[in-house]
């Protein structure tokens, strides 16, 4: 696939698929087949069209299903574009992927909060980190953690993308991943920036006034 675009077009061509992939509805469809259309995630529970509010309004089964389709997604756009760019091209096609997902131009920009396209997008382009992904994601879950979520998703991503570099400029091996390069850091950077800004900027009407989130 790469020989058929000029190397100029590659990384914009994987980052442009990477959105579109980002954008598909895999909340809206889960929740159709779950409820025959009469439940909208946009407007039940905590607004997020995404996994935790699925899980909660919808029950564990179908909340794993939205879970594992928002992952599924960003692995989905990291490969391919690791098939369009090469291992900058699967790079920003995750990145990209957060993107889509988080500001989809087919719901207005009112998207989820990026976090499973993210873990998708980890698991392909930085497998050597995702050990470490999981072993963040675990301490953050505890009790004291859940009720702090803008702070643990802030956490995670900082040392998301200081492990990044500190690949990128040790050059550790990176499992089935990339080589690494200056392009895996910033692509943890655009994936955590647009997930911390979703955190930050979107109120959880399920938290008290007054809760720290």
């Amino acid at each position: 696939m790469r020989a058929a675009l000029p190397e100029v077009w590659r990384l914009p061509a994987a980052a442009a698929l990477g959105y579109l992939v980002g954008t598909m509805p895999s909340a809206d469809v889960v929740t159709r087949l779950a409820t025959g259309g009469t439940v909208d995630l946009r407007n039940s529970g905590s607004g997020n069209p995404g996994g935790a509010n699925a899980y909660a309004v919808l029950g564990p089964r179908w909340g794993v299903v939205v879970i594992g389709a928002d992952i599924g997604k960003g692995a989905a756009a990291s490969v391919l574009g690791r098939a369009v760019g090469g291992g900058a091209g699967s790079c920003a096609a995750g990145a990209a992927s957060v993107v889509g997902h988080c500001f989809p131009v087919w719901k207005g920009g009112r998207g989820g909060k990026g976090v499973g396209a993210s873990v998708g997008q980890c698991l392909v382009t930085f497998p050597a980190y995702f050990p470490v992904d999981l072993a963040v994601a675990a301490l953050t879950s505890t009790p004291r953690w859940r009720a702090r979520a803008r702070a643990a998703t802030l956490l995670s991503s900082t040392l998301w993308v200081l492990g990044g570099v500190l690949w990128w400029r040790r050059r550790w091996p990176n499992g089935w991943g990339p080589e690494p390069t200056v392009a895996l850091p910033l692509a943890n950077l655009v994936a955590s920036g647009v997930i911390a800004y979703r955190f930050l900027t979107v109120p959880d009407p399920t938290l008290p006034p007054g809760r720290p989130d």
